[in-house]
C-alpha cells in the first residue's frame, strides 16, 4: 500500500468538535505538525472530512 503524509495547514478553531477529534485521530493538533499513514479506507475517510484544514502528500 502507499504512504500518505498529512500536514495541518489551518487552525481548527471555530470548527465543529467532530472535525477537531478527526484531527486528533490523525495525530495532528497544531499548524505545521505532520503524520504519515498507510493508505486505507479509514484514513482516506478522515482525510476527506478535514481536507480544508490539511495538506496531503501521497507517495
Amino acid at each position: 500500500m502507499s504512504k500518505v503524509k498529512v500536514t495541518q495547514v489551518k487552525s481548527a478553531i471555530d470548527h465543529p468538535v467532530r472535525q477537531k477529534r478527526t484531527l486528533e485521530a490523525l495525530k495532528l493538533g497544531r499548524i505545521g505538525k505532520y503524520a504519515e499513514f498507510e493508505s486505507n479506507p479509514a484514513v482516506e475517510g478522515m482525510i476527506t472530512k478535514v481536507s480544508h484544514l490539511i495538506k496531503v502528500e501521497r507517495n
